[in-house]
C-alpha cells in the first residue's frame, strides 16, 4: 500500500545531526570503558569516563540546538 502524502516534502540531513553520534559511539563501545586503569583522583577509568560522558554528550547537543533555534527564526 502505497503513501501518497505530498503536503510534507522529504528533507535532507543537515551535517550538524551526525555530532549525535559521538556519544552514541563513545557508549556503544563497552569494552573501551570497562577497565579499571587509568585512575583519576582514586577514580577507576570505568566512572570518571561516565561522568565525563555526560559532559560529551551534552556538548554534542549543544550545535543541534543552535542549530534548531537558528531555523525558527
Amino acid at each position: 500500500m502505497a503513501r501518497a502524502n505530498k503536503e510534507a516534502p522529504m528533507r535532507k540531513i543537515h551535517p550538524v545531526y551526525l555530532t549525535l553520534l559521538i556519544p552514541y559511539a563513545a557508549w556503544v563501545w563497552v569494552p573501551f570503558y570497562n577497565r579499571i586503569e587509568p585512575r583519576l583522583a582514586g577514580i577507576p577509568f570505568f566512572y570518571w569516563w561516565q561522568i565525563a560522558g555526560i559532559f560529551l554528550t551534552a556538548l554534542c547537543i549543544l550545535p543541534v540546538y543552535l542549530y534548531e533555534e537558528g531555523r525558527r527564526k
